[in-house]
């Protein structure tokens, strides 16, 4: 199995992605191709001692597109462009999955242009796994696309469904429509036009509305909204979760001896609190809806953050997760056009 890894346009730079592939190949059955700058990369394969690795390749993009850049333009514009080599990497059948830590933008945007959307697939979404009381929640669209119409969230839940049965081994995933309130007549005009539609599909396991509390408290597995929410929710969720700790950290510190004791006292169970939020044990978010796994990472991704989410990426291929959704979107396809001959 080959990954390809795209390993500029992040905050680090390409250091931490290339020590990410550097150890993702020791723990996971695959080969990584590492795409950007080949002079970079072979100067940090050397300083790694990696530079002999057969399970590491290199291929060389002399362009790269910045946070800053419009997406569309620039994955148009910029042919050689590491995002756009990596994705015809997996488009032309020479890796069988792509991670990247860059514009998400860019990464959409080359994954619609040169990859292609799953057939009958309107729109696709960025899955996010976030850690719950009863283990982990999908959130899904979160930041793919800003706005999104009824049908496209359809597609979302039985997408988002099928991410957390096969990547999450949850059997029968609860699937909730997020909004300002449990009652079928809560929200804007989208959740109102979206709630019917997740309600008659028969392929998914939909129990209503849910809040934002709901996320965190485990008692739905996959929540449908947005981009523009979506990404919102996940932000102000990895923020919380960085105050709550650094809080208890002063807390200990500032309180006294007998604070300071305690703190020593409950340091592991803290470190496995601490592990289990931080955003790095998942890796990278699944680009649903495209024919080929496409792992989007966080821009400021460090070393293991990159190895999670190429060994993620391993068990989706192995897991076959584009095929699955391909059929279940077919499903739901095919059933549309037989209401619609009946009306």
């Amino acid at each position: 199995m080959r990954i390809a890894l795209d390993v500029m346009g992040t905050d680090y730079g390409p250091k931490e992605l290339v020590l990410g592939a550097v150890m993702a190949v020791k723990e996971y059955n695959c080969d990584v191709v590492l795409v950007g700058d080949e002079e970079i990369i072979r100067k940090l394969l050397k300083e790694y001692k990696a530079e002999d690795n057969p399970h590491l390749s290199v291929q060389h993009a002399s362009e790269v597109i910045g946070m800053r850049e419009h997406p569309g333009i620039a994955v148009k514009t910029k042919k050689d462009a590491s995002i756009v080599v990596a994705t015809d990497l997996l488009r032309n059948k020479k890796c069988d999955a792509l991670v990247s830590s860059g514009s998400t933008g860019a990464a959409v945007a080359a994954a619609l242009f040169h990859l292609g959307r799953i057939r009958g697939v309107g729109r696709p979404a960025i899955a996010t796994p976030i850690p719950s009381l009863t283990g982990t929640t999908v959130l899904l669209d979160s930041g793919a696309k800003v706005d999104a119409k009824p049908e496209h969230m359809l597609q979302s839940a039985i997408m988002g469904s099928v991410f957390a049965e096969l990547m999450l081994d949850i059997k029968n995933p609860r699937v909730g429509l997020l909004n300002i309130g449990e009652e079928e007549i809560k929200g804007n005009e989208q959740a109102l036009a979206t709630y019917p539609l997740l309600k008659k599909e028969k392929q998914i396991n939909f129990i209503g509305n849910v809040e934002g509390r709901d996320i965190n408290k485990g008692t739905v597995d996959v929540v449908v909204c947005d981009g523009f929410v979506g990404n919102v929710v996940l932000k102000t969720a990895e923020g919380l979760a960085t105050a709550i700790l650094t809080m208890v950290k002063e807390a200990i510190m500032g309180g006294g001896l007998m604070a300071k004791f305690g703190g020593l006292l409950i340091r592991p169970a803290l470190r496995g609190l601490k592990k289990k939020l931080n955003p790095d044990a998942y890796g990278g978010a699944l680009l649903l809806g495209v024919r080929a796994p496409f792992f989007i990472c966080h821009g400021s991704s460090k070393a293991n953050a990159i190895k999670n989410a190429i060994g993620a990426a391993v068990d989706g291929v192995e897991r076959n997760i584009c095929n699955r959704i391909a059929e279940n979107i077919a499903k739901q396809t095919k059933a549309d056009k037989v209401v619609g001959s009946l009306k």
